[in-house]
């Protein structure tokens, strides 16, 4: 077992498909991975988050994606999620506040219901299109748990937890992320559902998979490309 200056680290989003089909595939396939890694929350700030990261020296990557990369995503994730026998039920998310379910995520976390919470709050949101955001979602979610429902609920406008936020999110910086899903393993991190099999191997020891016969071989040189990227998640 890690110890929890080197644990595993997983960031994840409610508001991100690829994550949820990350969660699924982790605590499906691999369990041990799930239970061992730290999970840490990674949402879009709203203002007053935002300012306070600032604040703090914090910035955060995230932009909206575009137009065809919405349509794109819905394509795909209705693919990826056919591939893993999962129905989806889209949610239409009105005037969100991204705030509301994380913070509230590290209420439960505090009370060692983390993984349950998750769990809760991904089904209420991708199987069941519910607002996870609302009042009355984030309450149900409390009672089935077990959890105080006025702290659930009103986690996003208590002054410490909004403190703990920012600390979160200057997690998310200090870790380089850019996107969701994403995992970190030592010097080693890895974006995108995509990924998660290296990711698990680099946690388990496990060697990576032959080469297949007659592939060329891979490119280990770094070079520098015309087309340095942008910031954006992974849905």
């Amino acid at each position: 077992m890690s110890t929890m200056r080197n644990r595993p680290r997983i960031y994840f989003s409610f508001r991100s498909p690829y994550s949820w089909l990350a969660y699924r595939d982790l605590v499906d396939r691999y369990p041990q991975v799930a239970t061992e890694a730290q999970w840490r929350p990674f949402w879009e700030p709203d203002p007053r988050t935002e300012a306070m990261l600032h604040a703090a020296g914090g910035s955060f990557p995230y932009v909206d994606m575009s137009r065809a990369k919405h349509f794109y995503v819905l394509v795909d994730v209705d693919r990826l999620r056919r591939e893993r026998g999962l129905s989806i039920t889209w949610p239409v998310d009105r005037e969100p506040v991204w705030e509301v379910p994380h913070l509230a995520y590290l209420v439960a976390a505090d009370a060692g219901l983390g993984a349950q919470f998750i769990d809760r709050v991904y089904q209420a949101r991708w199987s069941q299109g519910r607002d996870i955001c609302a009042a009355a979602t984030m309450a149900a979610v409390a009672g089935e748990l077990g959890l105080p429902e006025k702290q659930v609920v009103g986690a996003a406008d208590d002054d410490e937890m909004r403190g703990r936020g920012v600390k979160a999110l200057l997690e998310v910086d200090r870790d380089g992320v850019f996107g969701v899903p994403f995992f970190v393993h030592g010097r080693h991190k890895f974006w995108g559902v995509d990924r998660l099999a290296a990711f698990v191997r680099s946690v388990t020891g496990e060697p990576p998979p032959s080469p297949v016969d007659g592939a060329p071989p891979l490119e280990t040189e770094i070079r520098a490309s015309a087309d340095q990227g942008h910031a954006g998640g992974c849905g």
